[in-house]
C-alpha cells in the first residue's frame, strides 16, 4: 500500500503515519519526477485549504499515472471541511482515479489569519481525532467502500473557496510575510518549504510562488516569520511528528 501524503504542520503526517504502508511525500515525488504509480492500493492523505485539497495535491495527480485495485483519500481539517472530498473525488476521476472510500478527520486548525492557536490546542481533546483515525484504520484494512459526500452549498463553498485560496496565494500569497529582526539566518523555513519558494541568504527571500501552508511561519525557531494579519502568536505542530520529518518530506533543494 502507497500512500502519497501533503504536510506543512505534521498533522497529515501523522494520519498517513497512523493508516500505515509506504509513505510517499508529494513534495519529493515532484522533485524526483515520478509520476507513475502502481500498488494493491493507494491513498491521499492532505490538509484543507479553502475548503478543497491544496494545489500541490491537485496537480500531483493531474500530473500522475496510478494503478491499483482500492483508493482512499483522507482529508484533515480543522473547522469546516465543505466539500473538499467530493472536490478530491471529481479531480481523481478526471486522472483515471475511482475512489473507493473517503473520509475526513477533525484536527487543530493552525490557519493564522482566522485562528488563535492557544484556543486551538485548549480544544484539541473535544475534536476525538484519536477515535476517527482508529475507525479509518480499521475501514482502510478491512477495504470498506464508503464516500463523505454533502450538499449544494458545500459543494459550492468547496468550489469557490479552491479557486479564491490558489488566486490568493498567486496574487498577494507570500508578501503578506514579515520577516523580523530576531531572524538568525538558520533556513529552517527553506527546508520546510514543499514548493522551493524560500531561499536564505542572511534572511529569507520569497519567490512569489506560495502555496499558502504556512510551514515556513510554524517552524521558525525564532518565531521571526509573521503575517501581517494573524491572530495568534502561538505556533503549531503536531505533537506526534518531528521537524526534521517535515523537512525529509518537505526539501526540495538540491543541496
Amino acid at each position: 500500500m502507497k500512500i502519497f501524503y501533503f504536510t506543512a504542520t505534521g498533522n497529515s503526517l501523522y494520519v498517513a503515519k497512523r493508516i500505515g504502508g509506504e509513505l510517499c511525500s508529494i513534495p519529493q515525488m515532484v522533485k524526483e519526477g515520478t509520476n507513475e504509480f502502481v500498488d494493491e492500493a493507494i491513498g491521499f492523505v492532505f490538509p484543507c485549504y479553502g475548503f478543497a485539497p491544496p494545489r500541490m495535491v491537485l496537480n500531483f495527480i493531474k500530473k500522475s499515472k496510478f494503478k491499483a485495485n482500492y483508493f482512499f483519500a483522507i482529508m484533515t481539517y480543522g473547522n469546516k471541511a465543505a466539500s473538499g472530498l467530493g472536490y478530491m473525488e471529481k479531480i481523481g476521476n478526471q486522472a483515471g482515479i475511482q475512489f473507493n472510500y473517503t473520509n475526513e478527520v477533525l484536527m487543530v486548525d493552525n490557519y493564522l489569519p482566522i485562528f488563535k492557536i492557544e484556543e486551538q490546542l485548549k480544544k484539541e481533546d473535544t475534536k476525538k481525532t484519536e477515535e476517527k483515525l482508529e475507525q479509518i484504520v480499521k475501514d482502510i484494512k478491512s477495504r470498506q467502500k464508503q464516500f463523505v459526500r454533502k450538499g449544494f452549498v458545500s459543494n459550492v463553498l468547496s468550489k469557490g473557496g479552491s479557486k479564491l485560496i490558489n488566486k490568493l496565494n498567486q496574487d498577494a500569497g507570500d508578501k503578506q510575510f514579515i520577516v523580523r529582526d530576531n531572524c538568525n539566518g538558520c533556513k529552517v523555513c527553506e527546508k520546510v518549504c514543499p514548493i522551493s519558494n524560500i531561499k536564505v541568504d542572511r534572511k529569507p527571500e520569497y519567490l512569489h510562488k506560495c502555496e499558502g501552508c504556512f510551514a515556513c511561519i510554524h517552524h521558525c525557531p525564532q518565531t521571526a516569520i509573521h503575517l501581517k494579519i494573524e491572530r495568534s502568536n502561538t505556533r503549531f505542530m503536531n505533537r506526534n511528528v518531528k521537524l526534521k520529518e517535515i523537512i525529509d518530506a518537505n526539501n526540495q533543494s538540491n543541496s
